[in-house]
């Protein structure tokens, strides 16, 4: 495979590690504001997170720079997704 082909591959796999990773950061904040427990569903979501971003990233960059640097821009680009995705709609602007 060509060198481009095997970045933007890495560069999708940084973006479904991203989207793992902040997805659930989103679904343990909704978890944890319902419960009794939210510090073990924090500390508990982090490391399994963690964990699995972690061993992607091992995965994915096969001992490459390269790989490792394309898959963490995907990681941030699916960062902002999230955040933009996550964010509250916006008020109606009131009329005068």
């Amino acid at each position: 495979m060509s060198e481009p082909v095997t970045w933007a591959l890495a560069g999708l796999a940084g973006a479904a590690l991203g989207a793992f990773f902040f997805g659930g950061l989103w679904l343990t904040v909704r978890a944890a504001a319902a419960s009794k427990q939210a510090a073990l569903w924090f500390a508990g979501s982090l490391l399994v997170r963690t964990a699995a971003v972690l061993a992607g990233f091992f995965a994915v960059s096969g001992g490459r720079w390269e790989r490792l640097l394309a898959c963490l821009l995907g990681f941030v680009l699916a960062r902002a997704a999230v955040l933009r995705l996550a964010r509250p709609p916006a008020a109606a602007p009131e009329e005068a």
